[in-house]
């Protein structure tokens, strides 16, 4: 186990260089002097070439990427245009919120999904197994943006039961944050909802049909028992790997949802910057969520190695 873990470590570093060095070439594409875009049209010719000599932008092309790598390992991702405050403390300012959110999600879409996927496949080929089977596709389909819309026009406009926008106040007490959190939550996971049912459903179906599973029920065990302990142990596996994958997927879906509801997390952070023209501030964004998504990666992939003997053993560990 300890070589697996290592060996995925050492994995991360040129996973990491690759996702700096494709930023900073992607900054490099932007059209014109990056540095005349950062300031605006307005700025003079000597404020300009004092912000190129800050930024590094006056040096040999491998020399600048030298520098941006340092910063990045140093936490100097620099100066927010648009709230003139260091990069990194305003990530680490938003990034509750969008974790809060994210990690709300998943919840969400994993009690829902994982239990809805065994049903289908215990029921297998019924009208509940279809029922499942749509409503999960209805799920993947619908566009975030619009069902929350639609979240907040029937439980906050029209029945009043949860607040529209905001993130509330921990100082109110942990009801109106999770009061704040709930629809948000529900319209950024339903897409995973329906993923995680469908990837629940197949993977059990697939267990289900396998000879220790039959072997089993033959020698008299309860269903109940066979399938917990038997199938879904052994279904967990794809199941856990889809599940820390989603996360990643709903960092990114975020963007959308926390506009919709005006959530001050990382994805309104980043609409601003966008619009805005804060290139630092979308750029030290990427970063930080691409950091998230390997590092979720890396604890999807350990997790894996424990719940599948085979992995370990690959590696030189014991079962």
């Amino acid at each position: 186990m300890r070589k697996f873990v290592v060996r995925r470590l050492v994995q991360i570093i040129p996973t990491l260089f690759f996702v700096l060095l494709t930023v900073f070439l992607l900054m490099k594409l932007i059209p014109g002097d990056p540095a005349a875009v950062l300031l605006g049209p307005g700025a003079r010719v000597q404020d300009i070439e004092r912000f190129r000599a800050e930024l590094g932008l006056d040096q040999p092309v491998f020399s600048q990427f030298v520098l941006y790598v340092k910063r990045v390992f140093t936490g100097d991702f620099g100066k927010s245009l648009i709230y003139k405050q260091d990069v990194l403390s305003l990530i680490i300012e938003r990034l509750p919120t969008t974790l809060l959110l994210s990690v709300s999600a998943l919840f969400i879409a994993s009690i829902i999904g994982i239990p809805a996927g065994i049903l289908a496949a215990t029921k297998h080929d019924t009208f509940l197994d279809l029922s499942i089977t749509v409503f999960s596709l209805v799920g993947i389909s619908i566009p975030i943006f619009w069902f929350g819309m639609i979240l907040i026009i029937v439980f906050a406009l029209q029945l009043g039961w949860l607040p529209a926008v905001g993130i509330g106040n921990i100082s109110n007490g942990i009801w109106d944050v999770v009061k704040h959190i709930i629809l948000p939550s529900v319209a950024l996971g339903v897409q995973s909802m329906g993923i995680i049912t469908r990837f629940t459903r197949s993977s059990m179906l697939e267990v289900l049909k396998q000879d220790y599973v039959r072997t089993a029920l033959a020698k008299g065990l309860k269903n109940r028992l066979v399938l917990y302990n038997h199938a879904l142990r052994n279904a967990l596996v794809p199941i856990v790997t889809v599940i820390g994958l989603q996360l990643g997927t709903l960092l990114a879906g975020a963007v959308l949802t926390e506009t919709v509801f005006a959530l001050p997390g990382l994805g309104k952070l980043m609409i601003d910057a966008i619009l805005r023209r804060d290139f630092l501030l979308v750029q030290g964004e990427v970063i930080v969520i691409a950091f998230i998504y390997i590092l979720v990666n890396f604890i999807v992939d350990t997790l894996y190695a424990l719940l599948n003997p085979k992995i370990r053993v690959a590696y030189g560990g014991s079962q």
